[in-house]
Order: structure tokens, then C-alpha cells, then sequence
């Protein structure tokens, strides 16, 4: 079985692991919880479990049927069972681990609804673009030739584009479907490549970044939780941010430990990329010695400045595109109108 192109939502993770925490936590044994769960599981969520009963029959543990399943559990997710698995503590992380996917999945909800509204926007704006340069203009343009007008420019180039659009529809289609392809293939190359176009936008770069900051802090104090030593931690978490000079940071922060440094002191290195607020909680933490609190106290900081960065960008892009909108298709009807009202006026003074 191909378990590596196998995936599973946000809510089938949560109810598995939910499933198994609870029946572990009840005394009953991992193999008949798989058994009892097999009974009513579908889809891939059945092949997850008929791979793990034949792992625990061979003897093996959980973790390592995780790790065959990549789309699935991340590498953070496995080696957070493997050391819970070796402390004797699977089904306490098991209810951990469900916690924090749910609070995953409601972060991404968030992003996702915030930028529905949006993106709604453009999709109809385009449609209606298109609509005016295949459907309207080919019509007027027609009526204007056998009038034998004398156009405006803006009406010109509105002809132009609608004569080039109707003309190379194929081509247009084809050179789509190709610059999707190609973006797709990119981004599982290099998706670093495409992040850097996105994360040039204003505003967008500095929401990045702290949901960057939250997911490494929520990461990390998971991890810690589970017994892993605070080195294996930052290189399991390099790789859950996306910005790449968050990711050297870490990484700079993992050597300044190593050699005998506090992390606090290598997040500081990198001045403006971690808020000060963030570096502070995180020094009260490895001074107290209960860092993995102080991260999770820094998770539930920046997910509420997340919101906040959010709620301020939509409110400022709605506003933003309903104008952009209304003067581009207001230019358009009104280029349209120009040569209409031109004869108008010229019969008019006949």
C-alpha cells in the first residue's frame, strides 16, 4: 500500500486521536482499540489503522506507523508520540496532540474566513471583466464600426483587448491551465520561491510573521511537554514556519545553544523579527524553568495578534478593491457610453 500520498482532514485527525486517547485512557489495550475502531472506520482513515494493527501485531510501535504517513502526521506530530510512547504516557499526549491540531485547524479557519470575503470579490470582479471583453464589447464594437465612429483611445484599447481575448480564446486557456501546472510543480520544489513574491506584499509580510511566531511557539512548547530535549525540539520545528529568515533564526537559536547559550539570547540576535514582549516571556520561562508554559503563553499572545492583524487587513482591503472595482468598470461603461453619447450629440446638433 502507497501510505505516503495518503491524506486526512483536520476534523477525521482530531476524532482519531480522539477515539484512541480515550479508549487507552480507559485500560483497554492499544491492539483492541484498533480493532473496535476499525469496525466503523472508512476511506483513509482505514487504511491509517489496518496499516497500524499490522505494526502492533509485528510488534512495532505507533510512532513508526505514523511516520509512514506523512500527509498525515507531520514530524512533529511523530516524534511527539515516539517520546511519549518510550515514557509510558501515549494516551495523555494522544489528547495533547488532538488539542493541538484542533487549535490548528481553528487557526487556519480564521485565516481562511478572514480572507473569503476578499478573494470573493476579485473572483466576481474578473468574471464580470471578462464578461464585459467577450460578451459587451464585441457588440459595441460592431455597431461602432458600421457607424463608422470616431473612437475615444480608452474605448480603442477596450476593442483591442476584447478582439485579442475573443481570437486567442484556446491559447488563453491552454496558457492558463499551463501557468497553473507550472505553479503547482514550483511550489512543491520551491515553494520558498513563490512564498517571497507573496510575502513582498505590504501587510501581508508582517501577518506572515506572526503567524510564523505562533505556530513555532505552540510547536515548541508541545514538544517540550512531551519529554524532548529542547535541541531535538528546534530542529523539528525549523520546518513548520514559513519564512525562511524565521527558519535561520531558529536554527542560529538551536548552534547558540549548543554552545552553551540561552534561547532567548539567539531569538535576540535577529533584531525586529521576534516582538521584544516575546523574547521577554521566553526569558522569564528558562529562568523559572517552565519554558514550555511561557511558549504556550506566547502561542495564545500572537494567535490574538493574528486576529487583530487580520481584522485590521480586511477592513482596510474590502474598501480598497470595492473602489479599484468600481473605477475600473466605471471606465470601462463609461468608454462604452463616450462614442454613444458623441453621436448623440452630433445628430442632436444636425
Amino acid at each position: 500500500m502507497n501510505t505516503k500520498n495518503v491524506g486526512m482532514s483536520y476534523k477525521d485527525k482530531i476524532t482519531l486521536l480522539s477515539n484512541l486517547s480515550t479508549m487507552l485512557t480507559a485500560g483497554i489495550s492499544i491492539l483492541e482499540t484498533v480493532d473496535s475502531l476499525l469496525e466503523d472506520a472508512k476511506g483513509n482513515q482505514k487504511k491509517l489503522l489496518q496499516v497500524l494493527r499490522e505494526d502492533l501485531i509485528q510488534g512495532k510501535h505507533m510512532y513508526i506507523t505514523f511516520s509512514k504517513f506523512p500527509g498525515v502526521f507531520d514530524k512533529v506530530t511523530v516524534n511527539i508520540i515516539k517520546a511519549s510512547e518510550e515514557a509510558g504516557s501515549l494516551d495523555v499526549t494522544l489528547k495533547d496532540i488532538k488539542t493541538h491540531i484542533q487549535k490548528e485547524m481553528e487557526f487556519i479557519d480564521k485565516i481562511r474566513s478572514a480572507m473569503m470575503y476578499p478573494v470573493l470579490i476579485f473572483v466576481v470582479f474578473v468574471l464580470v471583466l471578462i464578461g464585459i471583453l467577450v460578451f459587451v464589447i464585441p457588440r459595441m464594437a460592431s455597431v461602432f464600426v458600421r457607424m463608422r465612429l470616431e473612437l475615444p483611445l480608452p474605448t480603442k484599447i477596450l476593442i483591442i483587448m476584447s478582439n485579442f481575448i475573443t481570437q486567442n480564446t484556446i491559447g488563453l486557456i491552454v496558457g492558463f491551465i499551463v501557468f497553473v501546472i507550472l505553479t503547482m510543480v514550483l511550489y512543491k520544489k520551491n515553494r520558498f520561491i513563490i512564498f517571497a513574491v507573496i510575502f513582498s506584499i505590504p501587510g501581508i509580510s508582517e501577518l506572515i510573521k506572526q503567524m510564523d511566531i505562533t505556530r513555532f511557539t505552540r510547536s515548541l512548547a508541545l514538544l517540550l511537554s512531551s519529554g524532548l530535549t529542547i535541541i531535538q525540539a528546534l530542529e523539528l520545528t525549523e520546518n513548520v514556519v514559513l519564512r525562511r529568515d524565521i527558519s535561520r533564526l531558529i536554527k542560529h537559536a538551536k548552534n547558540n545553544l549548543i554552545a552553551g547559550k540561552r534561547l532567548s539570547e539567539g531569538l535576540r540576535s535577529q533584531k525586529n523579527l521576534f516582538p521584544s514582549m516575546v523574547i521577554k516571556l521566553v526569558e522569564a520561562g528558562e529562568k523559572t524553568g517552565s519554558l514550555d508554559k511561557s511558549l504556550q503563553d506566547v502561542s495564545e499572545y500572537m494567535d490574538y495578534q493574528v486576529t487583530r492583524t487580520l481584522e485590521t487587513l480586511t477592513t482596510l482591503i474590502e474598501p480598497i478593491m470595492l473602489i479599484m472595482i468600481g473605477f475600473i468598470v466605471g471606465g470601462m461603461m463609461l468608454s462604452i457610453i463616450a462614442p454613444i453619447y458623441g453621436l448623440i450629440t452630433q445628430i442632436g446638433t444636425r
